[in-house]
């Protein structure tokens, strides 16, 4: 969760002055029924929240963040134009739709005809590892929404090999680089524009962000989320039934969120049927006459049965750390969901209260989920508005819907800090209330309230310095 005063830059970097009149033709004119191309000029107001009248919100780079759109005068010749479309890190729906949204708008608006796919994410720059880039066309990725997973291939890892991704951008002529991916990925993107920059190549480095735990800052929703939640609205239902099912019926369901609880409490809220909602942001305990076990056998006594949704990252100080990272240099997380799973039967066992537990974790089944419609409009219209930055020079940017209005970000901005659940916000409130479970399920306030402090900063931190901590 970043800090409200820090200051941000969300000044556009460009390729050059734009002069090649662009082949989609639209309208100048405002009030004539006809599409309209979006000006350079034209922004969205970071800061729309009053939280002090007596303040002005800043009228320049720190606030105002640059729509995104078709321009009517383009940097790139389409006809000189090569691209290049990667995916990387875990999967998450709504990439076909991303890929085959890129494409089409290449393809039919601007008449790009070559356009090629790198397989397997970072991995596909390497010439060792044999992955041959893909040629794409409508016809190859017209029906590609219909499945999940991403048509190219993903893979973890690869995004620090920055000057031998460059080489072969240099070698293939490829101009226009699209880079579908998370925060570890555009972090990437943008140490790979910044040696496309030093080499003095006209290659326009533009990011899709793919994050579904919906940790992104700045950006209303990443894509890919909404479908998330459907999917996990789903386990939760199935345990659900499952818990009232049984005699002391208690489900369990583990969901996506490394560091941020957003799939957590959204699925809470929409499934209506979660006693208990634990999630990264908020600390709880185990034992003691206000851990969650305590509460947990309150709610057994007197419902006869209990649903938990517990994120991921969530009570990862309650057990020992593994000390390890993957491939995007994550920390490998210790497995909340099977260690609450053993805690709560050896604890109702040692009472001799039978219990009946059902453990789900859908994490795979919901990332290779094919995308709800309101996703799949989503991904269209980022993959679009993509194309739209990278045919005008823009680069060093991902797309982002911020306010309801699609805009150009700075990477350096969308990756400085991790958005999270805030503890004392609306969303938490709210789920709170659907939940009926106690504000803070510890025992000491202040040392949760220490270690709430530790987890939010940490959120702040890039992976590297998570690991060196």
């Amino acid at each position: 969760m970043a800090n409200n005063e820090e200051k941000y830059d969300f000044t556009v970097s460009t390729l050059g002055p734009c002069k090649v009149k662009s082949p989609i033709e639209l309208s100048t004119v405002v009030g004539d029924c006809s599409a309209n191309y979006v000006r350079d000029d034209s922004f969205v107001r970071n800061k729309v929240n009053v939280y002090d009248v007596s303040k002005v919100d800043a009228q320049d780079s720190s606030n105002l963040m640059q729509k995104a759109g078709p321009r009517e005068y383009i940097y790139f010749d389409p006809k000189d134009v090569k691209a290049g479309i990667c995916t990387c890190g875990g999967l998450c729906p709504g990439l076909n739709d991303v890929i085959r949204a890129v494409v089409r708008c290449l393809w039919n608006r601007y008449g790009v005809r070559n356009i090629r796919g790198f397989q397997f994410g970072y991995h596909g720059f390497f010439p060792e590892e044999g992955y041959e880039t893909v040629e794409l066309t409508p016809a190859k990725v017209d029906e590609i929404h219909k499945i999940g997973g991403s048509f190219i291939g993903t893979s973890r890892g690869g995004g620090q090999r920055v000057t031998e991704i460059v080489d072969t951008i240099e070698k293939m002529g490829i101009n226009m680089m699209f880079i579908i991916g998370g925060d570890g990925t555009q972090r990437g993107s943008l140490d790979i524009s910044m040696e496309v920059e030093k080499r003095g190549l006209k290659c326009a480095v533009v990011g899709i962000p793919k994050t579904v735990d919906n940790d992104l800052q700045f950006i209303d929703r990443s894509f890919g989320f909404e479908t998330a939640v459907q999917r996990a609205k789903e386990s939760v239902a199935a345990v659900h039934m499952e818990a009232v099912s049984q005699i002391n019926g208690i489900g369990l369901v583990k969901l996506m969120g490394r560091e941020s609880g957003f799939i957590a409490t959204a699925a809470a809220l929409a499934s209506h049927e979660a006693n208990f909602c634990l999630i990264p942001e908020v600390p709880f305990d185990l034992e003691g006459p206000n851990g969650l076990l305590a509460h947990l056998e309150d709610r057994l006594r007197e419902h006869h049965h209990a649903v938990i949704i517990v994120a991921e990252g969530a009570g990862q100080e309650l057990m020992e750390k593994t000390n390890q990272t993957d491939a995007s240099g994550n920390i490998r997380l210790a497995d909340i969901g099977v260690f609450l799973r053993d805690e709560i039967k050896k604890y109702f066992k040692g009472k001799n209260f039978p219990i009946e537990l059902k453990y789900i974790d859908p994490s795979y089944q919901i990332r290779a989920s094919v995308t709800t419609a309101s996703d799949s409009i989503y991904c269209e219209r980022l993959g679009n508005n993509a194309v739209h930055a990278a045919m005008a020079g823009k680069t060093k940017i991902v797309i982002g819907l911020v306010h309801d209005k699609f805009v150009h970000i700075p990477i350096a901005a969308a990756t400085a800090h991790r958005n999270a659940v805030d503890p004392e916000g609306a969303l938490w409130r709210d789920t709170l209330d659907a939940t009926g479970q106690p504000i803070l399920m510890v025992n000491d306030v202040a040392v949760a309230k220490a270690r709430m402090q530790q987890m939010l900063a940490e959120a702040k931190m890039k992976p590297s310095e998570k690991v060196k901590k």
